[in-house]
């Protein structure tokens, strides 16, 4: 069979799974990536799956590595490795050569939360406060985006997927239903406050768009038209937010809205969650994850070594003197 057959049937197969269109987007275009130096290694226009053996795809992922980052080439190979294990499962292939190809070693995962422990309480007070300098300013709707990631700890995609229908339960018993990655589905108790931030934004809404109506199911927030915001829009009010709050310094480099929700699982571990909380309340995949923000905090390690024998002897000696 030809490769090109095999991953179509590949997706094919997939389709019980209910992949997000980001997911299968992700997909094709490590298979095609791949595919293509395939096929300048065998130096043909149509390579067949029987082909696809462990010195070819080495050179394929040789070369493919000179020039991707080493989070492309492990998510590649990981795409790979599943389609040709599918390839393996439906017999076209004896084993899998995946495992003669070398991939990067997984980096282990740094929480980035926002430094300096009075900075997510300065942030929320100047957004709301109207530091954020835009030309049309809308404080209720920076204040709800920073707090879903503060105290609900949402993804950039997580937020914009939101709808009304999403903020669910009787008043003082809301949770907030959120559609995660990977298709992981969970639940978030909303407290008072938030509430009260989800209210005050559907009403500066209503004020704002006196004349559009938006449907329970339509996305929960809005650019400045009365538009779903964009994954851009979105990045950019939450940097912006930093700036104008003068707090720019305080974010991890390489984070963003992300350290909002790093700051929410740091928080949670500083005050005694388990890891399987964690990791119910941020949708992780994996308990490792949620265990990550647990070994990072400060004050996991400090209880450690005040648990040493040796500070008795010493808090002795202290009092002697």
């Amino acid at each position: 069979m030809l490769v090109s057959e095999a991953q179509q049937a590949f997706f094919a197969a997939r389709r019980p799974r209910k992949d997000s269109p980001h997911t299968s987007a992700a997909y094709r275009r490590d298979l095609a990536g791949i595919t293509a130096l395939l096929v300048a290694e065998l130096a043909r226009t149509e390579i067949t799956v029987e082909e696809l053996t462990a010195p070819v795809l080495r050179a394929a992922f040789g070369a493919f590595a000179d020039t991707h980052a080493k989070s492309s080439v492990l998510r590649a190979w990981s795409t790979w490795n599943q389609f040709l294990t599918f390839c393996v499962s439906d017999g076209l292939l004896a084993g899998n050569p995946m495992g003669a190809v070398a991939r990067p070693r997984t980096p282990p995962l740094t929480p980035k939360p926002l430094r300096g422990e009075e900075t997510p309480e300065r942030l929320l007070a100047a957004a709301a406060d109207g530091a954020r300098r835009a030309r049309d300013p809308w404080p209720e709707r920076d204040v709800l985006v920073l707090a879903l990631g503060l105290v609900a700890g949402l993804r950039a995609a997580e937020m914009r997927a939101l709808t009304r229908r999403s903020v669910a339960g009787r008043t003082g018993e809301l949770r907030l239903h959120v559609h995660g990655k990977g298709s992981r589905d969970r639940s978030i108790p909303v407290q008072p406050a938030l509430e009260r931030l989800i209210e005050d934004y559907l009403a500066s809404c209503r004020r704002r768009f006196a004349g559009q109506r938006f449907p329970a199911g339509e996305p929960l927030l809005r650019d400045r038209g009365g538009r779903p915001i964009g994954r851009g829009a979105l990045e950019y009010l939450v940097k912006s937010c930093y700036r104008w709050a003068g707090l720019h310094d305080r974010v991890p480099s390489g984070a963003n809205l992300h350290a909002l929700r790093h700051t929410f699982a740091t928080r949670l571990a500083e005050d005694g969650a388990s890891a399987s909380e964690i990791m119910a309340l941020l949708g992780h995949a994996s308990l490792s994850t949620s265990q990550n923000y647990i070994e990072a905090t400060g004050r996991e390690q400090r209880a450690a070594v005040a648990s040493n024998r040796t500070y008795r002897a010493l808090d002795g000696l202290a009092r002697e003197a």
